[in-house]
């Protein structure tokens, strides 16, 4: 019996995969860009000020660390998946695909700055994963405060200091079992999270996955 191909290779996919992760190995430039052209203190900054002027940079997941993302969905079979931080949507993607390849489920994914939602929005319909992907725009502690289903996967990119507070927003909506997924482990901002994780006290048996920047890997006890 012939092999289904999986929708990570459909053309219109993998072409949308291959222009994003061409221009992230521009972040260093944009990210330059953004330095030259604005004079302020970052820390006084404000999730969405930031966001705003962070606007051209597309601070991906790794494409290893999305095949793995997309592993894990199709493994898991989770009804909702919650994704912190959708930038342009290369990582959404990746879920969204397990979730179609998967015959079943929805992608609910965060974005606070309006152009990458807008051009994230554009790729899922050109893609044809928009039916499936559902853009939460605006600060994720408001537009996730909302959410009334339980959430069967979580995955955390989005400004590593809100990693945590994003997490303890949602755990009521968290079973036993689930898989809360956070990259960018070495990040010093992601450290109380990363802290929370791994203390069981609080919950989570948790292992760090070695791609990249490395993925912390956490099951909800």
């Amino acid at each position: 019996m012939p092999t289904k191909a999986h929708t990570l290779a459909e053309p219109r996919v993998s072409a949308a995969l291959t222009r994003m992760f061409e221009a992230a190995d521009r972040d260093g430039e944009a990210a330059a860009r953004m330095r030259g052209v604005q004079s302020y203190d970052r820390a006084a900054l404000s999730a969405q000020e930031y966001a705003d002027a962070a606007q051209e940079i597309y601070m991906p997941v790794s494409a290893e660390g999305g095949r793995l993302l997309y592993n894990l969905v199709r493994a898991t079979r989770p009804t909702t998946v919650v994704e912190f931080g959708t930038s342009y949507g290369i990582s959404t993607l990746y879920l969204a695909a397990a979730v179609r390849d998967n015959g079943t489920g929805q992608v609910i994914t965060t974005e606070m700055s309006r152009a990458k939602a807008t051009a994230a929005r554009d790729t899922f319909a050109a893609t044809g994963l928009d039916d499936v992907i559902t853009v939460l725009e605006g600060n994720a502690l408001e537009t996730l405060a909302e959410l009334r289903e339980p959430v069967d996967f979580l995955f955390l990119d989005g400004w590593k200091n809100l990693c945590l507070p994003v997490l303890q927003l949602l755990e009521p909506h968290i079973a036993p079992g689930t898989l809360v997924v956070a990259d960018d482990v070495d990040f010093s901002d992601l450290a109380p999270y990363i802290d929370h994780v791994r203390d069981t006290a609080n919950g989570y048996h948790s292992v760090t996955f070695p791609v990249d920047d490395g993925l912390e890997i956490s099951c909800r006890l």
